[in-house]
C-alpha cells in the first residue's frame, strides 16, 4: 500500500538528504514545499560558484506559481497536445486546480455543481473543470484542455459550458492567466440585490480587488455573457455578476482564488458593520490614492488612477434593508365615504349612545 506523506514528513526526508518515495501519495502543501524546493534550488544553482554567503543561508522568497510558456510554441498535433496535457507541469496545475476546487466547496463558495476554474497554458491553450462536478471532488484526470474558442483538445470529461465567460476575459486581458467563478453567498447577494459596494472602507479589499465592476444580467454560458464580462474584465480583476454570482482573475489560479475569498470577505463585513446602525467610516479619497498606488506596484490594474481625487470615493450610504423615505411609494388615500353612508352611521351611533345613557 503506498505511503502517504504530509508536507512536515517530505520537509523531514528532504532536510535529512532522503529522497521521496517514488510511489508515496503526497497531500496537496507537501506537493507545495517540493515544487518550492525544486524552485529554490534552480535559483540558487548559478549563484553557488561565486558566492561569499555563509553555507546553508538562502535570500527568502515569494512563491511565484504563474505559469509561463514561450510564445509560438504550442502544441500542434494530437500525439503533441496529448504529451503536453499528460506532463509534469500540467499535471502539477491540474492537482493545484483541484485544491482551489477543494477550497471553493469547503468555504461553501460552491453548491453542487456550481462554480468553475480556468489556467492558461499556452497562446491558444487553456485548462479548464468540467461540466456537472462538485468542485470539492476533483481529480487530475477531470480536467480538459480547450483554445481559447472553447474547442476542446484533450480531457476525457466535457469542459464546463461558462469556460465561454472566462475565456471572454483572457482574450481581452492577457495578464488573466487564471479565472475562478463561485457563488460565494455573500457577495452574490449584492449581485441579486443590485446593491453598490461601497468603497473607501477596507485597504486590502482596495489593493487586492481593486474597483469591483458590476455586470449586467446575461443568460450563464452564452456569446452575451461571455461578452459583457470580458470586457469589464479588461480594467477589472473582480466582477459581480447580476443574478448570479462572481468571477475574479489572477496571474495563477491561487491569486484568482485569493480575490474570491477577499471579495466574500470584504461583502460579510460591508454588510454586517452596516446593520450596527452607526454608520459606514471611510477613510479619505488622498489615502485611497496611496492604495491604488501600491496595486500598480504589485503589477495590478486599475483604471482609478484616471479618476480626479473627488471621483474616488464613492458617497453611497449603504444600509441593508432600509428604504429611503423619499422614495418609498406613497400609501394610497382612503375614498371618502358618501353623504348616505354617513348619515347612517351618525344615526347608529347615536342609537347607541341613547341606550347606553338609559342604563
Amino acid at each position: 500500500m503506498a505511503q502517504f506523506l504530509t508536507a512536515r514528513e517530505v520537509e523531514a526526508l528532504v532536510r535529512s538528504g532522503q529522497s521521496v518515495p517514488a510511489d508515496a501519495k503526497l497531500t496537496p502543501s507537501a506537493r507545495d514545499f517540493l515544487v518550492e524546493h525544486a524552485r529554490n534550488r534552480r535559483s540558487a544553482a548559478p549563484a553557488a560558484a561565486g558566492s561569499t554567503k555563509k553555507s546553508g543561508s538562502t535570500e527568502p522568497t515569494v512563491p511565484d506559481y504563474e505559469f509561463k510558456w514561450k510564445p509560438g510554441t504550442d502544441p500542434k498535433t494530437p500525439a503533441e497536445i496529448e504529451r503536453f496535457f499528460h506532463s509534469e507541469p500540467i499535471e502539477e496545475l491540474k492537482r493545484r486546480i483541484c485544491e482551489m476546487g477543494r477550497r471553493l466547496w469547503v468555504k461553501d463558495y460552491t453548491d453542487g455543481n456550481g462554480g468553475n476554474i480556468t489556467v492558461r497554458v499556452g497562446d491558444n491553450l487553456v485548462l479548464c473543470t468540467p461540466t456537472l462536478i462538485c468542485k470539492g471532488f476533483m481529480t487530475p484526470e477531470d480536467m480538459a484542455l480547450i483554445d481559447l474558442d472553447g474547442r476542446q483538445l484533450a480531457g476525457t470529461r466535457k469542459r464546463t459550458s461558462e469556460a465561454m465567460t472566462h475565456l471572454g476575459i483572457m482574450k481581452r486581458q492577457p495578464a488573466a492567466k487564471s479565472c475562478v467563478h463561485a457563488h460565494p453567498p455573500h457577495a452574490t447577494a449584492f449581485a441579486i440585490a443590485n446593491a453598490t459596494i461601497p468603497s473607501c472602507l477596507i485597504p486590502e479589499a482596495e489593493v487586492f480587488l481593486g474597483k469591483i465592476a458590476v455586470a449586467k444580467y446575461q443568460t450563464p454560458g452564452t456569446p452575451e455573457n461571455a461578452d459583457e464580462v470580458g470586457q469589464l474584465g479588461v480594467d477589472h480583476q473582480a466582477i459581480l455578476m447580476q443574478n448570479h454570482g462572481v468571477i475574479v482573475w489572477g496571474k495563477d489560479v491561487e491569486d484568482a482564488y485569493w480575490k474570491m475569498e477577499n471579495i466574500d470577505s470584504y461583502c460579510r463585513t460591508v454588510w454586517i458593520a452596516a446593520g450596527l446602525g452607526s454608520g459606514l467610516h471611510r477613510f479619505g479619497p488622498d489615502k485611497l490614492k496611496d492604495l491604488i498606488s501600491l496595486r500598480q506596484k504589485l503589477g495590478m490594474p486599475d483604471t482609478r488612477t484616471q479618476l480626479k481625487e473627488c471621483e474616488l470615493c464613492d458617497t453611497n450610504d449603504f444600509r441593508p434593508g432600509a428604504v429611503c423615505e423619499a422614495n418609498a411609494p406613497a400609501s394610497p388615500a382612503e375614498p371618502p365615504l358618501s353623504p348616505d353612508v354617513e348619515a347612517l352611521v351618525q344615526k347608529l351611533t347615536d342609537e347607541i349612545l341613547k341606550k347606553l345613557q338609559g342604563k
